[in-house]
C-alpha cells in the first residue's frame, strides 16, 4: 500500500492496479503491459489496432484505485497514514531542498573554482604577455641601439671621411699658396736684384761722371774740419791757460777750493762711516729675536730705553721655571736640571750652555726659554 501514500512514486503496484486521480501525492502507473492485471492476456487474441485514442482505454485500473481508496477512508488509520505521508513528502521535500541547496553549494563552487581557474589563467596569461612584452622590448632596444651604433659607425666614418677631404684639400691650398708665395718671392727677388743692379749702375755711372765734383767736395769738407778742430783747440787752450794763470795768481781761490775739497772728503768719509755703523745697529737690534731680547742681560742702554720694563724684572722674585709647562715626569725631571744649573750659570756670571729644543708648536719651548 506504500504506493497509495506517496511512497515509492512511480513504481507500479503489485496488483497492476492504477491509483485513484483524485488522491492527494498519487500520480498515474502507466498502463501494464503484462498479462496479470492487463485487458489484453495471452488467451484472448489478437484485437485489431483502436481507431481512435479512447478505444484501447481499461477502466480497470480506475476502479480499483476507487476501491482502494474506498478502503483507506474506511480505515481508522486513514487520517495517520495520511499524514504520514504528509509528512514524508515534506522530509522528500527537504531533502530535495538540501540536495538543491548542496548541487547549489557545488555550482557555486564550480563557479568559484572555475572563475579562480580563469582568473588563474588569465594571471598567467598576462604574466606571459608581460614576459613577451619585456623580450619584445628588450629585442626592440636591442635593435634600436644596435641602429645607433651602426648610425655612430656609420657617421663617424662620414666625419672621419670628411675630415680626410678637407685635411687634403687644406694640403693642396697650403701647397698652392706655399707655390703662389714662393712664386711672388722669387719674382720679387728677381725684381729687387734687377732694382738694384739698375740702381748700381746708375750710381756707378752717376759716380764715374761726377767723380772730379765728389773728390772736390771731400777735399773742402776736410779742410773746413781740420781747420774747425785747430780753432777749437786753440779757443780751448787759451781758455784754459787763462784761468789756471788766473787761478795760480789768485791765493784766496786756491785756499778756498783745498779747504772745500778736504771738507768734502772729510763729509764723503763721514757719511759713509755713519751710514755703516747706523746700519750695523739698526741690524742688530731688528736682527735679534724677541726671546733673545727679552731674556738678555740687562744693560744701561736697555736701562735708559725701557726703565719701567727694567725696574719690574729686577723687583721680580724668582719663581718655578717650570710653572705652567705640561710634560712627561722624566722629561720633567731632565728639564728641570736644565733650568737649575742655567740659573746657577747666571748666579755666577759664567758661560751658558746651548740647548737645542724642537718638537710641534704649542708644547711650552718659548715658554721654557723665557
Amino acid at each position: 500500500m506504500s504506493w497509495l501514500f506517496g511512497l515509492n512514486r512511480g513504481a507500479a503496484p503489485a496488483g497492476g492496479g492504477d491509483a485513484a486521480p483524485g488522491a492527494p501525492g498519487l500520480t498515474l502507473p502507466p498502463a501494464p503491459g503484462d498479462g496479470s492485471g492487463g485487458a489484453a492476456g495471452s488467451g484472448t487474441g489478437e484485437r485489431q489496432p483502436p481507431k481512435d485514442k479512447w478505444s484501447n482505454f481499461d477502466p480497470t485500473g480506475l476502479e480499483r484505485a476507487a476501491k482502494a481508496a474506498r478502503e483507506l477512508d474506511a480505515s481508522r488509520h486513514a487520517k495517520d497514514a495520511l499524514s504520514l505521508a504528509q509528512m514524508q513528502e515534506q522530509t522528500l521535500q527537504l531533502e530535495q531542498q538540501a540536495k538543491l541547496k548542496e548541487y547549489e553549494a557545488a555550482i557555486e563552487q564550480l563557479k568559484n573554482e572555475q572563475i579562480r581557474v580563469q582568473a588563474e589563467e588569465r594571471r598567467k596569461t598576462l604574466s606571459e604577455e608581460t614576459k613577451q612584452h619585456q623580450a619584445r622590448a628588450q629585442y626592440q632596444d636591442k635593435l634600436a641601439r644596435q641602429r645607433y651604433d651602426e648610425q655612430m659607425r656609420q657617421q663617424q666614418q662620414v666625419n672621419e671621411e670628411n675630415l680626410r677631404k678637407q685635411e687634403e684639400s687644406v694640403q693642396k691650398q697650403e701647397a698652392m699658396r706655399r707655390a703662389t708665395v714662393e712664386r711672388e718671392m722669387e719674382l720679387r727677388h728677381k725684381n729687387e736684384m734687377l732694382r738694384v743692379e739698375a740702381e748700381a749702375r746708375a750710381r756707378a755711372k752717376a759716380e764715374r761722371e761726377n767723380a772730379d765734383i765728389i773728390r772736390e767736395q771731400i777735399r773742402l769738407k776736410a779742410a773746413e774740419h781740420r781747420q774747425t778742430v785747430l780753432e777749437s783747440l786753440k779757443t780751448a787752450g787759451m781758455l784754459f791757460g787763462e784761468g789756471f794763470r788766473a787761478f795760480v795768481t789768485d791765493w784766496d781761490k786756491v785756499t778756498a777750493t783745498v779747504a772745500g775739497l778736504t771738507l768734502l772728503a772729510v763729509g764723503v768719509y763721514s757719511a759713509k762711516n755713519a751710514t755703516a755703523v747706523a746700519g750695523r745697529y739698526i741690524e742688530a737690534r731688528l736682527g735679534k729675536p724677541s726671546l733673545v731680547r727679552e731674556t738678555s742681560r740687562i744693560t744701561l742702554l736697555e736701562a735708559l730705553k725701557h726703565p719701567i720694563k727694567v725696574g719690574k724684572r729686577l723687583t721680580s722674585k724668582a719663581q718655578d721655571a717650570l710653572e705652567g709647562v705640561v710634560l712627561s715626569p722624566q722629561l720633567e725631571a731632565r728639564v728641570r736640571d736644565i733650568a737649575i744649573a742655567t740659573r746657577n750659570t747666571k748666579k755666577n756670571k759664567s758661560l751658558y750652555r746651548n740647548i737645542l729644543m724642537y718638537g710641534p708648536p704649542g708644547t711650552g719651548k718659548t715658554l721654557f726659554a723665557k
